[in-house]
């Protein structure tokens, strides 16, 4: 069929460039429909996983409270068995207690672990009780920063010294630990809880320390699903924003600060799916709204944060 003369003039009189720049505007358009179109099947459409398909057992780290406490109370409602790694023992008592209660099928066991301290000593605790279980799903969710907006210069050896070791070395040596087993069995999870404040905003002044062993969470768990895919293990980084957690200033839940069994709901929702989420949407939307602006906007933004959260006047 031939094209209309006015329409093939029309095309003829345009300069290359203007042509060109058409196509990969309707590229651009094409590629943000089909990412929306992918994010609300993954958010509201997909089914979520029978994580009992990975294994009997899930080893949650830093389950006293928060995020870790909720996502143990989820997995257990799901059917699995759980190992409680944590620093105070009663609490482990107190939380598992509360789930055989409220979970009277499952099985709970407790490992004492002080990332921050004897944590050779917790590893070793850790391999002795998961020996011969059958552990399908990992979840590193412990974590530490400061109590406060800190200059680099202002943050003892001791301080930062623990949030590496915590957020970085721990995550490290407990998932070396259960992935033997996952390996042979040929199945398992790793869920590595990841922050914001290393893949959202492009800097996260005041809390540097924090912010860079989050980005080695990111990474490392990237890294290892693209290692380990293929052998039916399948590891994730999950993206919070803020959840009304004792880590954040404000405890008040809101649509985008959810409580951390809201968020638990959600993120059981995308685990053993891509290398990287954000499971919670409304923190997804955010998202979206920070990426539309200039970078130096948003490190003013998060400069100011950080001053706000000092207890004290500026100290430099």
């Amino acid at each position: 069929m031939e094209l209309p003369s006015s329409f093939d003039t029309l095309v003829r009189s345009q300069p290359s460039w203007v042509l060109l720049l058409a196509f990969l505007g309707s590229l651009s358009v094409f590629r943000s429909s089909l990412s929306l179109l992918q994010w609300l099947c993954a958010t509201f459409l997909r089914p979520h996983k029978n994580l009992r398909d990975y294994g009997a057992w899930a080893v949650v780290t830093g389950s006293t409270d928060g995020i870790g406490r909720a996502l143990a109370f989820q997995l257990a409602r799901q059917g699995l068995n759980l190992v409680l790694v944590g620093r105070n023992a009663g609490k482990l008592k107190e939380v598992s207690s509360a789930i055989k209660a409220e979970v009277r099928t499952s099985w709970v066991e407790t490992v004492v672990a002080d990332f921050a301290g004897d944590l050779e000593g917790g590893i070793g605790r850790l391999k002795r009780a998961i020996r011969g279980m059958d552990v399908g799903v990992l979840v590193n969710n412990a974590g530490t920063t400061y109590p406060e907006g800190m200059y680099m210069h202002e943050v003892g050896e001791e301080m930062w010294g623990s949030v590496v070791k915590v957020n970085m070395e721990g995550l490290t040596k407990v998932t070396r630990a259960v992935l033997p087993g996952m390996l042979q069995r040929k199945r398992g999870a790793v869920v590595n809880i990841g922050s914001g404040s290393s893949v959202v905003v492009p800097s996260h002044p005041l809390f540097a320390v924090y912010a860079a062993t989050k980005a080695y969470v990111d990474s490392f768990s990237r890294s290892l699903h693209a290692e380990y895919k293929k052998k039916g293990i399948h590891v994730q980084c999950q993206i919070p924003l803020y959840v009304a957690t004792k880590m954040v200033p404000f405890k008040r839940p809101s649509l985008f600060t959810p409580t951390p069994e809201e968020f638990a709901r959600w993120a059981t929702r995308f685990m053993g799916y891509e290398p990287r989420c954000m499971p919670y949407w409304p923190h997804y939307l955010q998202w979206c709204l920070i990426k539309l602006l200039p970078e130096s906007a948003i490190n003013e933004w998060r400069l100011r944060y950080g001053l706000s959260r000092r207890k004290t006047h500026d100290r430099c």
